[in-house]
């Protein structure tokens, strides 16, 4: 009897369901995971770490350092990676083999690591950079950086990524390849980097490594 009564609550429960599906009603989305930063931990060790350092501050100029970055970006970037929306064979390899669990597992751990200062280099070009970053360019209709990524470089979550203390190196590369269409999974960067000269892309670069 138990199991028929089962049985029967199962079947009574399926049909306002099945009947919701039949009238095209859209189902309720799931809610997703909690990260599990042990795990975004574990899986940032065996496939992040040897390029983007142990705690997410890289010491390569060319790799970018992604601890404290906004998590919802980071999940973005990973997405867009293994989508092929994003080009770059190395990180397309790496995305592939992640899941979403992992991606989000990852950005969240990466999120509770703190992000060492990083340092201007070029003090001929700095305050030229810091111009351009905090009043852009208004006789050639360029935004200022700030707008977006905040005077200090703290970015706004889920939309703008942090970009204090980035290696120059690797925000030269990508604002150049915005600018050049080699990178082309965000417009509004696109257009902002196309009107900027080799020089000027320097100097915010190097104004921005030196933010904090």
């Amino acid at each position: 009897m138990k199991l028929l009564a089962s049985l029967l609550m199962a079947a009574a429960l399926a049909v306002p369901a099945a009947s919701a599906l039949a009238a095209g009603e859209t189902p309720a989305p799931q809610k997703a995971a909690k990260p599990d930063l042990v795990k975004g931990e574990a899986s940032y060790a065996a496939v992040c770490a040897a390029c983007h350092a142990a705690d997410g501050n890289s010491t390569i100029a060319a790799n970018p350092k992604l601890a404290q970055q906004h998590p919802e970006y980071l999940v973005k970037q990973l997405q867009e990676f293994k989508a092929g929306k994003r080009a770059d064979p190395i990180m397309q390899g790496m995305a592939a083999i992640l899941s979403e669990d992992d991606m989000r597992n990852v950005s969240w751990w990466l999120a509770s690591k703190q992000a060492k200062e990083g340092f201007a280099k070029d003090k001929d070009l700095v305050a030229m950079g810091e111009r351009i970053y905090r009043g852009g360019i208004q006789e050639r209709n360029i935004a200022a950086c700030a707008g977006c990524h905040s005077p200090n470089g703290s970015g706004i979550p889920a939309q703008y990524p942090r970009l204090s203390g980035q290696h120059a190196d690797y925000t030269v590369k990508q604002l150049v390849d915005f600018r050049d269409g080699k990178r082309g999974n965000n417009v509004q960067m696109r257009d902002v980097a196309a009107k900027l000269h080799d020089r000027e892309i320097k100097a915010v670069a190097d104004y921005i490594a030196g933010l904090r």
